[in-house]
């Protein structure tokens, strides 16, 4: 039995504290995302942020298998949040080569999306520290499972990062194909953490 952090110095409940911080923020933002992006993404009939949308929902469900793990104890508790945090890397990369595919295949041209655009700006950016955040807390704790799920983090900071550049190229050149193929890279990227995650 591996005992809770917490009980172990006054450091380690620090680090606790803001590892429940991290993913309750994260677990807010995307929510709101969802919100966001289902007006952006009808406003501009934009298959791509439509997906970004759902790609928000296993990012609320990987902080809340994190919220969950860093909840209890137990060495059991661990490797059934890995697995769970695994299949949400699968899902994510299974999405992302669906929709990549489709759009390439449909030839699919969406309208320019303003606030779409400043999403995801603003969203690459959030994402991206709060998987440094997560990083470094996990590591300092000695919690896979925190790291793991950062990790998470770092890929819809990737995909807010694709989509931006797939929205910008669309709105500037007319390149509507520049956020599928983006999307490709962070298939593999994707299936390469699940592997980690369900073999850990």
């Amino acid at each position: 039995m591996i005992e809770n952090p917490a009980a172990a110095s006054p450091d380690n409940a620090r680090l606790l504290r803001r590892g429940f911080a991290l993913e309750w923020i994260t677990l807010a933002w995307n929510v709101i995302g969802i919100v966001v992006l289902a007006f952006a993404a009808l406003g501009a009939r934009s298959v791509a942020l439509a997906g970004f949308g759902l790609d928000s929902l296993i990012e609320i469900g990987a902080s809340t298998v994190v919220i969950w793990e860093l909840s209890g104890t137990g060495e059991d508790r661990r490797r059934k949040a890995m697995r769970l945090i695994g299949a949400a890397f699968v899902a994510l990369a299974l999405y992302l080569l669906v929709q990549s595919t489709w759009l390439l295949a449909a030839g699919h041209h969406a309208h320019h999306s303003a606030a779409g655009i400043a999403w995801t700006a603003v969203t690459a950016v959030v994402m991206f520290a709060l998987a440094a955040g997560k990083a470094r807390t996990g590591a300092a704790l000695g919690n896979p499972v925190l790291e793991t799920e950062g990790r998470v983090t770092f890929i819809d900071g990737l995909l807010a990062t694709a989509v931006l550049l797939g929205l910008v190229m669309n709105a500037a050149w007319g390149l509507w194909w520049a956020d599928p193929l983006a999307g490709y890279v962070i298939v593999y990227y994707g299936i390469k953490e699940a592997r980690g995650a369900l073999t850990h």
